[in-house]
């Protein structure tokens, strides 16, 4: 596979893997929660460097993904206990995140060893960072990861779907049918924590964050129901892999920045245009009701 087929072929899966759970963020107004994640785990990361004494991803990972975990239980906490949503995700992340710093300034002064270093990673380096099975190199290491994280998602979405929608549109119906909604509550943060370190690792933070709100964004102002808005989110997502692209290699820019902004691009386009809330479009309707009296 050429290098510019594996930095999409990455980037594709992590926009869809992130807008795929993206969607059921924006349905409980917790879109920013990937954004938490990305700086809370910075505890966890510095603690499984302290216990395995190496840098390595496995490691790693397994620290960042418990933190994330902890995150949004402490989120959900405190949410529970009247805590305003944006409030309990605030406190929470820069806690934890202030609990990493003072561990790296303690610890590990003398390892380069920070977000930058560990997990603002860079997609143009994708395609030489590969993994080997019994001596046979199996290709970049970012989009066997990721892919897993993805197919797990879709999984346990699929063998859990009626129960992920009806706790994300009414948690309280939920309830009152049986349904057990913290326990699905923590299953959706749990693939959200390990979509969102299995992806800073090859892609940085920025795009992560970026296709965990607006690909699905851009698919709730397109459709009503929730099986589209999942759907259209994916395909957004790798639309936004393969324009950014081209722009990085237009303008000779970053990658991870041009996806970004095609991912901007699309949220902007259905903003202006969707047939359902588009800017453009309601005035267009407001227009023709008004001059429809006149002409009849």
């Amino acid at each position: 596979m050429s290098m510019a087929w594996t930095i999409m072929l990455t980037g594709a899966l992590v926009a869809a893997s992130c807008g795929f759970l993206g969607c059921f963020l924006i349905l409980r107004h917790m879109a920013m929660l990937g954004d938490a994640i990305s700086h809370a785990v910075l505890p966890g990361i510095v603690i499984a460097f302290l216990v395995s004494g190496s840098r390595d991803s496995l490691p790693m990972l397994i620290g960042a993904a418990a933190l994330g975990l902890i995150c949004t239980f402490l989120i959900q906490s405190l949410r529970s206990r009247g805590v305003q949503n944006d409030a309990a995700i605030s406190v929470t992340f820069t806690f934890l995140f202030s609990i990493g710093i003072i561990l790296v300034s303690l610890f590990t002064r003398q390892v380069d060893l920070d977000l930058d270093c560990v997990l603002y990673g860079e997609i143009a380096y994708v395609p030489w960072d590969t993994l080997s099975l019994f001596g046979n190199d199996i290709g970049p290491k970012a989009i066997w990861v990721v892919g897993i994280a993805f197919l797990l998602s879709l999984i346990v979405v699929g063998l859990f779907f009626k129960e992920f929608k009806i706790v994300s549109f009414d948690p309280h119906m939920a309830a009152a049918l049986g349904i057990p909604v913290l326990l699905i509550h923590y299953l959706l943060m749990g693939l959200v924590s390990l979509t969102t370190v299995a992806s800073f690792e090859s892609v940085g933070a920025i795009l992560v964050v970026a296709m965990l709100t607006v690909p699905s964004a851009t698919a709730y102002l397109l459709t009503d129901q929730l099986e589209r808005m999942l759907l259209i989110s994916v395909v957004a997502g790798v639309l936004s892999s393969v324009l950014g692209y081209g722009l990085a290699l237009l303008f000779d820019a970053s990658i991870a920045g041009s996806m970004t902004v095609a991912a901007g691009s699309l949220f902007v386009l259905a903003f202006l245009f969707s047939p359902l809330h588009g800017v453009v479009t309601r005035r267009l309707i407001r227009r023709r009701l008004r001059t429809a009296p006149e002409q009849s």
